[in-house]
């Protein structure tokens, strides 16, 4: 299974790239912590958030809501004319009681 002469379907990038310097939230939130006598050695671990490959957050949660939409959409479009060109639209709601109002 797999293999196939394919590489892996991602790369994880090298932890080196993301740094904490130059992110303007992450440099306030030390100089916080630094205010209190504290430091966080986990706060490189944030530093993807604010990577530019990476996109807002609004645009990493209209990706995540929206993106199988456009092709569900045109399914659905599709499917609905099929169903009124077939004659799929009567179903039989009178349930055979014509007429007998």
């Amino acid at each position: 299974m797999g293999g196939h002469g394919h590489g892996p379907p991602y790369t994880v990038p090298h932890y080196s790239q993301f740094t904490v310097k130059g992110i303007p939230q992450l440099d306030e939130l030390e100089k916080a912590l630094a205010v209190k006598g504290l430091k966080d050695p986990w706060i490189r671990n944030e530093a993807w958030r604010y990577h530019p490959g990476f996109g807002t957050r609004w645009q990493r949660a209209r990706k995540f809501f929206f993106r199988g939409f456009p092709i569900g959409l045109g399914l659905t479009v599709i499917t609905v004319a099929l169903d009124k060109f077939m004659g799929g639209g009567e179903h039989g709601h009178g349930h055979g009681h014509e007429g007998e109002h």
